[in-house]
């Protein structure tokens, strides 16, 4: 089969490099362009398309796929069997979905119908999920809305980040697209359309970050923590300074017991110990920082940072 890989962050590479050795024909690579990072601005090549360049694919980076009929017409004259889509960044127009005789095939990082639209692993961690998974499905107009082929199941570990699912999931999701290349191939491949029972996963946005004290649990808090790893991480206020945290546990046997602690505000300070850590009062629970991040500063052991910072107990933060 002649398969054109549209693709662009690392997610994305750990499929396309799962097809490109299990031996397929990639006639070309589609990427979002080069973009400026870090503090110089120098304009940044893909995961996507430095793989490509290293194995010597053609590579396009079209600005836009819709009303590009330059673009349309490039992919129609490479005459691909197969469209794979994983983690592009773009949604597809009817007329680029309706080029591949075997159709546009995309590696999804949730079980659908759950979980349909741009963000689904980072929402799984974010809303305390046990598990999630990888879905294969056939692309229409819709957002996520096309019939499944293949999914695979995973746990979710109780203290994962996004970011260690997201890389466990890129490398299972290349190795189900590979499966579903070769069933498509075939002809065995299964189709199964999706239930209305589904959720919506928007994009990430920075006012999420906040850590609300006053009504969120230790599970919920630490939930986003874990959620917004290594993204953006989840951030407070302490004395008018912003402090990210990027690690943190639920506490138990400290030395308060659950009613001698209700007198304290949500988010006050119980312990701040060089040794033993840092624990705060929740809605519900107490929660241990490990890892923490101070204004203008690196993220460090929370043993490290108090050795170097002051927090004092009964503080509160904002």
């Amino acid at each position: 089969m002649n398969i054109l890989f549209m693709g662009t962050p690392d997610f994305a590479k750990e499929s396309l490099e799962a097809v490109y050795n299990a031996g397929h024909k990639i006639i070309g690579v589609v990427t979002n362009p080069d973009k400026p990072k870090g503090r110089g601005m120098k304009m940044v090549a893909s995961p996507v398309k430095e793989f490509a360049i290293e194995k010597n694919i053609p590579i396009y980076q079209p600005i836009k796929v819709r009303k590009n009929q330059q673009f349309i017409d490039e992919i129609i004259s490479l005459n691909p069997d197969v469209i794979c889509v994983v983690a592009y960044g773009k949604i597809l127009p009817k007329e680029i979905l309706e080029i591949p005789k075997l159709g546009c095939i995309n590696v999804h990082g949730s079980l659908l119908p759950k979980y349909r639209g741009a963000a689904p692993i980072q929402w799984a961690v974010l809303n305390g999920d046990k598990k999630t998974g990888i879905t294969t499905m056939y692309m229409d107009v819709g957002m996520d809305t096309g019939d499944m082929i293949l999914k695979e199941e995973v746990e979710i570990g109780d203290n994962e980040t996004t970011g260690e699912l997201w890389d466990r999931l890129s490398k299972i999701g290349g190795k189900l697209l590979v499966e579903t290349l070769e069933k498509i191939e075939n002809g065995t491949a299964p189709r199964e359309q999706q239930g209305e029972d589904f959720t919506i996963a928007p994009m990430l946005d920075k006012e999420m970050a906040k850590i609300d004290w006053e009504n969120k649990t230790a599970q919920e808090i630490k939930n986003l923590v874990r959620g917004l790893n290594p993204i953006m991480g989840a951030y407070t206020f302490l004395n008018n300074k912003k402090i990210k945290f990027w690690k943190v546990d639920i506490a138990t046997n400290i030395g308060y017991d659950e009613e001698n602690i209700q007198i304290f505000r949500n988010g006050t300070v119980l312990i701040s110990d060089q040794r033993d850590g840092l624990y705060i009062k929740t809605k519900q629970g107490i929660l241990s920082v490990l890892e923490i991040q101070g204004e203008n500063a690196k993220r460090m052991n929370i043993c490290d940072f108090l050795r170097g910072n002051t927090i004092n107990e009964f503080e509160v933060f904002e």
